[in-house]
């Protein structure tokens, strides 16, 4: 829309995090507990429900997003996947993300109505 809204040219933003488009991030939650190894204290966790409405899916699943003094670094890494079978069918979709008192990590998924309780093996 080169021209349309000339004001606006000095105000573009850079993402701080690149996801794929139809992700869908549902829920955040930063981590401040220390069940899970030290590196992980500050980092984000955030729900992506996915989409169906392109061609190959993308999202059903959870990613941690790298912090460094409050900021995201830009990189994120799967956390928890396996909710897509393959492009035509999914078992689940991540809704929720919540950390608990004693540090685990719990899980909506609201394909099946089930909450799932991750912690450090």
């Amino acid at each position: 829309m080169k021209g349309k809204r000339p004001d606006l040219k000095g105000h573009v933003r850079v993402p701080e995090v690149l996801i794929q488009p139809h992700s869908a991030a549902l829920s955040v939650a930063f981590y401040d507990r220390d069940a899970f190894p030290a590196d992980y204290r500050g980092d984000a966790f955030v729900a992506l429900h996915g989409s169906h409405s392109r061609p190959e899916r993308t999202g059903y699943k959870v990613i941690r997003v790298r912090m460094k003094n409050g900021t995201p670094t830009g990189e994120y890494e799967d956390f928890m996947t396996g909710f897509m079978v393959d492009n035509d069918s999914v078992w689940g979709r991540p809704a929720g993300v919540a950390v608990t008192r004693d540090g685990a990590l719990l899980v909506s998924d609201d394909a099946n109505g089930t909450i799932f309780r991750v912690t450090r093996k």
